[in-house]
Order: structure tokens, then C-alpha cells, then sequence
């Protein structure tokens, strides 16, 4: 039998797909003009940052309802972090395209797991 048992919160996959995400995000960010460096660079870069970061955190509470307070958070930050990749494609003409992909699929394994978490409760 194979233990599924989840040991930290890097043997989650959504949080393994976060950080191919932030990693992505950090390449493509480099692209923007200097004048973006603190501006839309920075909000992004914290943003992506902030995905994996809840995930890590949330994982590592005591009770369901602060795990899932710590996934929601995640959550927000990903759809945070979809508008200034929207805003890179039309301002600046980056391609995007594999993040706001990778983006969906971990933003779907955070619904999934909040909706279970909430629905636990």
C-alpha cells in the first residue's frame, strides 16, 4: 500500500505547480521595461509569491479553518496576479499565454481543495 500521507506542504502538488509558476513568472516579468521594476514587476512578482506562500502557511495551521483562511488568500492572489498578467499581454505585448495557463489549473486545484475544506466543516 502506498502512503499519500502528506508530509509537508511541498508534497502538495498544487503547491509544486505554484512554484513552477512563480519560477515562469519571474522570466517573463524580466521582459518589461525598467520603468516597470517597481511598479507592475514588483506587484506581480509579490503577487505569484503570495500564492505559494498562503499555501506553505495555510498548510502548516492547526485547524481546517485556518488552512482554508490560508487557501483563500492564495486564491485572491491568483486572480490578482491573472489582471497584471493581462495587463503585461495588452500593455506590453508579453506572452503570457503558459502562465495564465499554469495560473488556471493551480487557481482550479485551490477551489477544489477550499470547496472540500469548507464543505468538511
Amino acid at each position: 500500500m502506498t502512503d499519500l500521507t502528506i508530509k509537508s506542504y511541498k508534497d502538495l502538488i498544487v503547491w509544486q505547480k505554484g512554484y513552477e509558476l512563480v519560477k515562469l513568472v519571474y522570466k517573463i516579468t524580466s521582459g518589461l521595461p525598467q520603468s516597470e521594476i517597481y511598479a507592475l514587476q514588483s506587484q506581480i512578482r509579490r503577487a505569484v509569491v503570495s500564492i505559494v506562500s498562503n499555501i506553505a502557511e495555510g498548510n502548516s495551521r492547526k485547524t481546517t479553518k485556518d488552512y482554508s483562511h490560508f487557501l483563500n488568500m492564495a486564491y485572491g492572489s491568483a486572480a490578482e496576479l491573472e489582471t497584471q498578467l493581462f495587463l503585461c499581454k495588452d500593455l506590453y505585448s508579453l506572452d503570457v499565454q503558459e502562465c495564465l495557463t499554469l495560473l488556471e489549473e493551480v487557481s482550479k486545484m485551490l477551489r477544489v481543495i477550499i470547496n472540500k475544506l469548507e464543505s468538511s466543516n
